[in-house]
This record gives structure tokens, sequence and C-alpha cells, in this order.
């Protein structure tokens, strides 16, 4: 199970208390029975959240990715961490498969993909501003790529 400041099975919890608060005041028979259906579906999410196995995942980060996914973690209560001898490029998660496969990694990838588009912008505008110019893509030559020097330029590969 997941922990959070506030659990999935805290919020279900909540709801079942809500829906047996409905229940004792339900008036008709209706509503007592759309009640009780309520109870039942959330009773069975309860038990299917505390049935769900555990599972390890890694993820491969820079230093942006690293603190949106490390901040993401922590509001959904898993601990993030690392092995020994792991780089600092690797956070380590455990928990539910199917809450790490349908909630938390699309959620992760669609705000990674936003600050990523953001970063760029402002990379771009500060480099614009910076150099009076504009970024351009390098030409691409049809030809075998000689041996090159490594970007610092002090000894080859």
């Amino acid at each position: 199970m997941i922990v959070r400041r506030v659990t999935d099975e805290d919020r279900l919890l909540e709801k079942l208390r809500a829906i047996e608060a409905l229940f004792a005041g339900a008036t008709t028979p209706g509503e007592r029975v759309a009640a009780d259906n309520a109870r039942n579906r959330i009773r069975a999410r309860i038990d299917a959240l505390r049935a769900e196995t555990t599972v390890e995942f890694r993820f491969t980060v820079d230093p942006w990715s690293r603190a949106l996914l490390l901040t993401l973690a922590q509001r959904y209560g898993l601990k993030p961490y690392r092995y020994r001898g792991q780089r600092h490029t690797t956070v380590m998660l455990r928990g539910p498969e199917q809450f790490i496969r349908e909630v938390f990694a699309p959620e992760y990838r669609q705000m990674l993909e936003l600050l990523q588009d953001h970063l760029a912008a402002v990379t771009e505008r500060v480099v614009a501003e910076a150099l009076e110019g504009t970024a351009r893509e390098p030409t691409v030559v049809d030809a075998e790529p000689p041996r090159a020097l490594p970007a610092g330029g002090l000894s080859p590969d």
C-alpha cells in the first residue's frame, strides 16, 4: 500500500464513512440500495489496494527530472532511494505496480514534458538575449565522421 499524507485507502475509508452516514439517513429504499452498492464498491477497492504487490522501479534522471521525480514521489508517499554504487542519475521507487504504471508514471511523464518545454523556452530566450542571436541546428554532412575530440578538447576518445 502506498503511504501518503492522505492515502488512497484513507480517502476510500472517508468516502465509506460518508456513505454510511448517507445510508443511515436514507429515507427511501432506492437511496439505501444506492448507498449500499457504493459502500460495497469502495470496500472492494480497499481490499484490492491492500492486496496489491509492490515492485521496484528504476528511473534514470537528469537534475531537473530528478527534482520533479523526487517531489512527485514524496507527494504520493513513496520513498525514493538508490543502492550504494548506483549513479546519482538513478532513482529507485518501490510501490504497487498498477499505481506506478497507471497513475504515477503517466503523471510524471506529462509533468516532465511540460518542464522540459519550459526549460527549453527559457534556455532559448536566455541564450538569444545573452549572445544576441538564435541557436540553429548544425548542418548535416553526408560523409563518414572523423574521430573527433571530446567537447572539452583535451584528448581523443
